[in-house]
């Protein structure tokens, strides 16, 4: 919500959100997650990235038409209702405080190469991410401007070490070094659908310059500029950084690194490289926590505005911030870090993201469908733009179901589990709505009325 009507978001900073949102721990980590995959891991990133720029055209040309806060749930709101809505918003808040959690484990993970000591102690490196959580929780209640700034600031800061890796790294790459097209038995086509998956999720967070539309300036222009640039922008990063990396150091100890592109640093210019490497990294989560926390509050704030959240998430600071939204996603965040580490830190790390996927997946699908049916009933635009639209949309649904398909049963079990566990928040929050609804119509249609 923009504090006094002054919108404060421009390009460069809708352009940050973009960016920031989605390079946060996932280019850090995802090279030893990936490589298992072999040369199908790097193809299903560059399909993801075509994917993903379908997904952000569709919400692009969702914000020319609505241009309220929360992105994904206002578009969902907009198409299908209050149900629709909640559905949505329940399952992208989830995403959201899920992404959180996967940060601060990825965030662990690289401080513990800086101070070995917190590495070595597995409630040192709890604590780290509770640090990390915490502080970003203060900033985000401080205030939405100071957010943007932040973000903006550790998105250009982040860009600089993966910049240097994707590009001076080449020289550094040797052929041999890079992983077969597919290391194993399995079914090269399964392989691949499995992998997308997992690189679809290093692009989630595009939409987050959706979420505070009502604090971006001229958001009909802004927002689908900042969409389009900011996915391409990720793309060429990823593929140059992960080809890099993948070439510089050997698929067996790739595989187990907890600090990937650290280990790429020290390949090129010893512990000081992985040192720089691992700043970097820290800055890139920092910035990607403090942009999903800021998209969750304020997910969560407009869906308590219109009714289908609890009222709690909408009590606002007095510096015009969603304050106990912003804590309770913390606090979320927080017991997801505490309860993930007993699998590992790569393990807790892929079983973490898959789920925070597959819950952005879901608000993008609904999301597409509402852009076809709010292009359908446009009268305002062209019959040839609202069939291009309409087109893109369709394509977007079908990239979100595949991804759907794809992830495995036990991310489906619990992504499935935990949306119908909304179903009884919605039917608590809703019933004053409903009985007052329905006492209102028997009013209507009692004799005495007659």
């Amino acid at each position: 919500m923009s504090q006094g009507n002054v919108r404060a978001l421009g390009f460069w900073r809708c352009w940050a959100l973009v960016v920031g949102g989605a390079i946060g721990s996932a280019i850090f980590m995802m090279p030893a997650v990936l490589v298992s995959y072999g040369g199908l891991g790097l193809l299903s990133w560059a399909a993801a990235a075509v994917g993903a720029l379908f997904v952000a055209m569709t919400l692009g040309n969702l914000s020319r038409r609505v241009t309220k806060a929360g992105g994904p749930y206002a578009y969902a709101h907009a198409g299908f209702g209050d149900f629709g809505g909640f559905l949505t918003a329940w399952s992208y808040w989830i995403a959201l405080w899920t992404a959180s959690a996967a940060i601060a484990i990825a965030f662990t993970g690289y401080i513990g190469v800086l101070i070995p000591v917190i590495g070595a102690s597995p409630l040192l490196m709890i604590g780290s991410g509770l640090f990390l959580i915490w502080t970003l929780v203060w900033l985000n209640i401080a205030g939405v401007r100071e957010s943007g700034i932040f973000s903006l600031a550790t998105t250009i800061l982040k860009l600089i070490p993966l910049i240097i890796i994707g590009s001076i790294g080449l020289f550094f790459v040797d052929t041999e070094t890079l992983p077969p097209m597919n290391p194993g038995t399995t079914n090269s086509a399964y392989l691949f659908a499995s992998a997308f998956a997992l690189t679809f999720w290093t692009f989630v967070g595009i939409e987050a310059a959706t979420v505070p539309a009502e604090d971006v300036i001229d958001p009909e222009k802004t927002i689908p500029r900042a969409l389009i640039v900011g996915t391409l922008t990720i793309a060429a990063v990823y593929l140059l950084v992960a080809f890099a990396v993948m070439g510089m150091i050997p698929a067996g100890r790739l595989a187990e690194s907890g600090s990937p592109l650290a280990d790429a640093g020290i390949h090129m210019a010893g512990s000081w490289g992985g040192i720089a490497v691992s700043i970097g990294a820290l800055i890139s989560m920092i910035g990607a926590f403090n942009v999903t926390l800021l998209a969750a509050s304020q997910t969560a704030m407009a869906a308590a505005r219109d009714r289908v959240f609890p009222r709690i998430f909408e009590q606002m600071t007095r510096h015009n911030t969603p304050g106990l939204s912003i804590v309770i996603a913390g606090i979320l965040s927080s017991v997801m870090l505490i309860m993930s580490q007993t699998k590992g830190l790569v393990g807790a790390y892929t079983f973490v993201l898959l789920i925070a996927t597959l819950t952005t997946v879901v608000p993008y699908a609904f999301a597409s469908m509402a852009g076809l049916l709010l292009g359908i009933h446009d009268k305002n635009t062209s019959p040839a733009r609202r069939r291009r639209e309409a087109i893109v949309s369709v394509v977007a649904f079908l990239i979100c179901m595949w991804v759907i398909a794809s992830s495995g049963e036990d991310a489906a079990y619990w992504t499935l589990l935990l949306l119908m566990a909304g179903v009884p928040v919605y039917v608590a929050v809703t019933r004053n709505k409903k009985i007052e609804a329905g006492a209102i119509q028997a009013d209507n249609n009692s004799p005495e009325q007659a």
